[in-house]
């Protein structure tokens, strides 16, 4: 073995243990995140919406519907603390260059942070909150419904572990129903794209872009629903604001401190006496 190659495995290992750091890390900050948006959501969301339920199809639904809308309110809350625990973690490198338990703070987790924060983000944008919403407005289509046959025999099935858990199959027959859906959705969008890049340009560097999904029609689409959020915010603060503070001033009792007591006790004299006076 030459000198080179002990070198080149402690490298390799090292590589190795970073990669299964920044996972390890990846993961548990994630899986917090989803626990505390789970908890959210349970606070905010109706009892009788998914707990209430006496068909358990239904009930299964709403379950997997709530557990997408945790997994895309956990992303988009990675993606709002993002910013401020890349530039804490920075801070905190510059201010401590030399302490080894801060040294998993590094440029790689941050970077990798980013990139799974813009892969779920596009994922939940593009097709985890469609698939949410028409998964839970299904039914299933009328020939895959789990409604027996004449006499009593159930249909046919392709498998028969099926028959034996008619949940399964409703909850099947939703999900394709809901992939029909949003595979048309596709269609139509990806339809009147075309149509529009036809109308604007209808040259051979437009058409090839259109085939550029990821590297240029998903990073612009993100940006644009940033710019939606932001706007959005800015208008909605100010009246957010003078709503808070009207609804506030309508709650709390306003201190009596600049009054003159004695004014009042003049006042309430003269009355006093007016009314010995009728009397």
């Amino acid at each position: 073995m030459s000198p080179a190659e002990p070198d080149a495995l402690a490298v390799r290992e090292q590589l190795f243990h970073e990669r299964v750091r920044e996972c390890i890390i990846c993961t548990l900050l994630f899986a917090s995140l989803y626990i505390l948006c789970h908890f959210i959501i349970t606070h905010f969301k109706k009892h009788t919406d998914f707990a209430a339920v006496h068909d358990d199809e239904d009930a299964a639904v709403n379950r997997i519907a709530l557990g997408l809308c945790t997994f895309t309110l956990a992303v988009a809350l990675g993606a709002v603390l993002l910013l401020p625990f890349s530039i804490i973690s920075n801070e905190v490198l510059l201010s401590f260059p030399q302490n080894y338990y801060i040294q998993w703070l590094n440029g790689s987790l941050i970077h990798g942070l980013w990139n799974l924060v813009f892969l779920f983000s596009n994922l939940s944008l593009v097709f985890l909150m469609p698939f949410a919403y028409f998964f839970t407005e299904s039914e299933g289509f009328a020939g895959s419904k789990k409604v027996g046959g004449p006499a009593g025999v159930p249909p046919p099935s392709p498998h028969p572990w099926l028959l034996a858990n008619p949940l399964l199959q409703g909850i099947r027959a939703r999900v394709y129903e809901t992939s029909v859906v949003l595979l048309l959705l596709t269609l139509l969008v990806l339809g009147m794209v075309w149509v529009a890049s036809a109308i604007v340009g209808n040259d051979a560097a437009s058409r090839q872009s259109l085939y550029d999904l990821w590297e240029y029609y998903l990073p612009y689409l993100y940006s644009c629903i940033s710019l939606f959020g932001v706007l959005l915010l800015l208008l909605c603060t100010p009246f957010g604001l003078s709503t808070m503070f009207t609804v506030t001033g309508k709650l709390l009792v306003k201190p009596r401190l600049l009054e003159d007591l004695d004014e009042q006790l003049s006042c309430t004299r003269l009355e006093e006496a007016a009314v010995s006076r009728r009397i």
